[in-house]
């Protein structure tokens, strides 16, 4: 691991393949930061069973396909470590000791805990797996002693609660832990096609960036614009319309969007020149990501190969730092 870097520490579940919410929230970013900080992705297959702990058949195959995603976007294991969380075993360990100095109430506080609970559908019946979350995450960042994190605005109370871990460990225990900055994401959230409030698999409202060139325009062509404008001369509105949202995002030429968006507030354009003009753009923005991948897909060996040698270097760090741990701890080691 990189001497002199800050560390960062980011990640993603192994839901499946990733689409362009995670682009411009998070993969983006991602590849900038490989060059200023000591980077740890890691494949995040703990926090997946918090919410789908019976799909555990589903993980191996979404780690290769999630993990072709990151390689392809320009994600890279030479500068950075990638590894998988459930085979870093410091990782609960330490996840077992931050959860014993945090309260329930404080853990039912966390904003995002709500809206996981409201979109499983399970009301009280949720399960200490999921209300712990936001503290297995304290310990994904706190074992390597992370110093950033990057987050949606979304996010920031899980890293208000990591710092406050950090500071009550230092206060029982001595300073160990430094308590990391979030890095706030300037797109946290991309609205799905539907209209939603954000690109979902679940929901299937998702531009995958594995999709295929006719597979992108089949998913624009059906996506929600504004519901009032049922002809072509009736004027729109731009503003919070999903489709003009893409194009903000993902149209480089931008003299093209401003024209489109001018007539669509006078009503001289229609959805479907809006729409192409916009699979175009997504088209052009994936095929050199699709390119990559397509060599990835070609190479299982070596995806699987990264994720071994990324998660050694990794359990060795947390090795290290776990025995710090227990030591500043004053526990018993026979």
């Amino acid at each position: 691991m990189s001497k002199g870097k800050p560390i960062l520490v980011t990640g993603d579940r192994p839901t499946g393949r990733l689409h362009l919410g995670h682009l411009v929230g998070s993969l983006l970013n991602r590849i900038k930061f490989q060059d200023d900080y000591d980077c740890h992705f890691l494949v995040a297959d703990l926090h997946m069973l918090t919410t789908h702990y019976d799909r555990v058949g589903e993980v191996e195959r979404n780690t290769l396909e999630m993990v072709m995603d990151w390689l392809s976007v320009g994600m890279d294991p030479d500068k950075s470590t990638f590894y998988v969380q459930s085979q870093i075993p410091y990782i609960m360990e330490l996840y077992a000791i931050l959860a014993m100095f945090c309260g329930v109430p404080r853990a039912e506080r966390i904003p995002t805990l709500k809206e996981k609970v409201q979109d499983m559908g399970v009301g009280e019946n949720y399960s200490v797996g999921l209300l712990g979350y936001p503290v297995l995450m304290a310990a994904d960042i706190l074992m390597f002693k992370a110093e950033k994190v990057p987050v949606g605005e979304d996010q920031l109370s899980h890293v208000e609660l990591t710092r406050e871990l950090a500071r009550r460990f230092n206060f029982l225990y001595g300073e160990f832990f430094k308590e990391p900055e979030p890095v706030i994401s300037e797109t946290s959230r991309l609205v799905g096609t539907d209209g939603n409030r954000k690109m979902s698999k679940s929901l299937d409202n998702c531009i995958y960036l594995s999709d295929d060139p006719k597979e992108v325009e089949a998913r624009v062509r059906i996506m929600y614009t504004d519901p009032k404008r049922i002809r072509a001369d009736i004027p729109g509105t731009v503003e919070g319309n999903p489709v003009f949202v893409y194009h903000d995002a993902f149209n480089t030429n931008k003299e093209e969007v401003e024209d489109l968006k001018q007539r669509y507030r006078t009503g001289s354009v229609g959805d479907v020149e809006v729409k192409k003009k916009l699979a175009r753009a997504i088209n052009e923005l994936l095929e050199p990501i699709r390119e990559k991948r397509r060599e990835f897909e070609k190479r299982p060996d070596y995806v699987r190969d990264v994720l071994r040698e990324g998660t050694k270097k990794a359990n060795r760090a947390a090795h290290a730092n776990m025995d710090e741990i227990i030591t500043k701890m004053g526990l018993y080691k026979p």
